[in-house]
């Protein structure tokens, strides 16, 4: 989603180009065929001359997610270039500089403090959205979830193999056929909603990223069983939802959720962690329960590479996002039974995260040249 936001971009710069070049750097360059970068960026260049070119042995230093474009008329001559980063969560970076896209409008960018403000004004963490945001949150949260939706929806009804050379199978509707027949039925049917999802972004269609594409398959799976259980209306869900973005907007301010920086706990770690907090408020969690479980979310999975086989978004993240999802209900169950005092803040985690991140060697960030990638192929 980077990249095609920023091909997006740079063809409106200069839209009477002949031709257009991207060179692709470093950990997009490494797995840019596997996540369908190439198709992406020809999608948002939309011209029958386009470039594109793979450099996975050059890694910029501001991130390994680099990419440079071009655009030359007839002649041959550079009309323009730009170079940019995909930072992760569809989001944009120049190097040195603020994110391209919307600047955060929340004034407060820790969850300590945001749950400060929530004890002094008496009121919740979705108040505390909704006060910033406005009323428009709730429409596009709306379209959010039925987004969501209509994806398990979809990918409960493939079948088949998966694109790419891995010919990987899908699983959701198996999962799911068998979940309903099972009286303790709970974790095949979480596990058929997030492979469903996932299932659906290997496929190369509409997901919604929470907080990444590869860990779009959590915070749905955790939200439809929790609404079908507990017979949750609109309001509820949305709310909910509220609760798991703010969550995740604080990693991204503080943090990273990009798996080519701090791995795949940037990403499915960030999504456990989301989806716990947001399962905790539905259980009628306190602040400290809220924060308790979101920290957990995210400290079990601290360590986690990202090493997908082949470059595809396929083995182990889809895997990984079923195991999650229930990973996320575990740990807001688990911090239901305290009063919520717990040593290790969310905060403190999300640094814990990135100073994780910062030591995990290259290959086990998005490059598919270690761990499970080297060892299949």
């Amino acid at each position: 989603m980077g990249p095609f936001n920023a091909g997006t971009i740079f063809k409106k710069r200069f839209p009477n180009a002949s031709l257009y070049r991207v060179t692709l750097f470093g950990s997009l360059a490494a797995t840019g065929k596997g996540h369908l970068t190439d198709d992406a960026l020809h999608q948002a260049l939309a011209s029958m001359g386009v470039e594109i070119l793979f450099r996975p042995d050059i890694t910029k230093p501001f991130h390994s997610n680099g990419m440079f474009f071009e655009a030359f008329n007839e002649k041959q001559e550079l009309l323009g270039s730009w170079e940019v980063y995909s930072v992760g969560g569809s989001a944009l970076k120049e190097a040195g500089e603020n994110p391209i896209s919307e600047p955060s409008i929340y004034p407060l960018t820790s969850f300590n403090a945001i749950m400060q403000w929530c004890h002094d004004e008496h009121k919740e963490l979705w108040q505390y959205v909704e006060t910033y945001e406005g009323e428009a949150i709730w429409e596009y949260l709306a379209e959010v979830w039925a987004s969501m939706q209509t994806t398990i929806d979809r990918g409960l009804k493939q079948s088949g193999v998966l694109p790419g050379i891995l010919q990987y199978p899908r699983k959701a509707s198996k999962f799911f056929a068998k979940a309903r027949k099972e009286e303790k039925r709970a974790h095949g049917i979480i596990f058929a909603y997030a492979l469903a999802t996932s299932e659906e972004n290997a496929s190369g269609n509409i997901v919604v990223t929470a907080p990444t594409c590869g860990a779009c398959g959590v915070v749905p799976a955790v939200l439809r069983y929790l609404k079908e259980l507990y017979n949750l209306d609109q309001t509820d869900c949305l709310r909910a939802l509220a609760v798991a973005g703010l969550l995740g907007n604080i990693v991204k301010f503080n943090g990273s959720i990009s798996g080519a920086e701090v791995g795949c706990q940037g990403e499915v770690g960030v999504a456990c962690s989301m989806a716990a907090g947001m399962a905790s408020y539905l259980f009628g969690g306190n602040l400290q329960q809220i924060d308790y479980a979101a920290e957990m979310g995210l400290e079990h999975h601290l360590g986690m590479t990202c090493d997908p086989i082949a470059g595809y978004v396929q083995v182990p993240c889809i895997e990984r996002n079923a195991v999650a999802a229930i990973r996320a209900i575990d740990a807001a169950e688990y911090t239901s039974y305290t009063d919520g005092a717990h040593k290790v803040s969310f905060d403190e985690i999300i640094q814990t995260m990135v100073e994780t991140g910062k030591d995990m060697n290259t290959k086990y960030k998005e490059t598919s040249l270690g761990g499970l990638a080297k060892r299949y192929l």
